[in-house]
């Protein structure tokens, strides 16, 4: 059994929310888009092995390595264009 939790959703929800998006955004070309944009996946674990045991998990089909960002911090990211796919692990005293 793993020791972290990755926060994940509706894969088909998500998909689909994505695609209205985009249709609503074509269809409607007066609506402003971000110069940038992240969607990020978050990784709950109590301790550091577990929190870059989660990011890894999500970074290795991603294709990207894991960063070790310093005192607990952990993430990874792929760039499509100026969208950032991103998984982050913070540490629990962190996220209180």
């Amino acid at each position: 059994m793993s020791d972290y939790v990755i926060r994940s959703g509706d894969r088909a929800a998500f998909l689909a929310g994505l695609r209205e998006l985009v249709d609503f955004l074509t269809a409607n070309p007066a609506v402003v888009v971000p110069h940038r944009a992240s969607v990020a996946v978050l990784v709950d674990a109590s301790d550091s092995t577990g929190r870059r045991e989660g990011v890894e998990s999500v970074a290795a089909p991603l294709g990207v390595p894991t960063e070790d960002l310093g005192q607990g911090y952990f993430d990874a990211r792929r760039e499509f264009g100026p969208i950032a796919y991103v998984v982050v692990a913070i540490p629990p005293e962190e996220r209180q």
